[in-house]
């Protein structure tokens, strides 16, 4: 099961990955890309099955900070409807580049909670 939960990672990973690095491909002339779409919806169903798996099996033995998946959980839910919404606006032709900008500052906002916010 550990591999199955590791492979998860790497794709929660990936789906950073093209959030942030879409939004840093797309800084010059700002619009939220398909590709930031995508990462959004990856970022938050690999989350969700992370924190699944790693509260339902107990030999992966994870203890996570509810507090801290509860955050993380809101934000990426504002990412995925701030992505969808400005992408479906963007095709009808009435985008908007701040939707870009949120998408891509609250993805490096929820990498930084993963990374920061400790249990000391």
């Amino acid at each position: 099961m550990s591999v199955l939960y590791n492979i998860l990672v790497a794709v929660h990973l990936l789906g950073m990955a093209a959030i942030v690095g879409g939004y840093l491909s797309v800084l010059k002339a700002p619009r939220v890309s398909e590709v930031m779409v995508w990462g959004a919806r990856i970022q938050l169903l690999s989350g969700l099955v992370i924190v699944g798996l790693g509260e339902a099996v107990e030999s992966l033995g994870k203890d996570y900070d509810h507090a801290k998946i509860g955050v993380k959980l809101v934000i990426s839910l504002v990412v995925v409807a701030v992505a969808e919404i400005g992408r479906a606006r963007q095709k009808r032709g009435e985008g908007n580049p701040n939707f870009a900008h949120i998408v891509g500052i609250l993805a490096v906002v929820n990498a930084l909670i993963a990374v920061l916010w400790t249990n000391y």
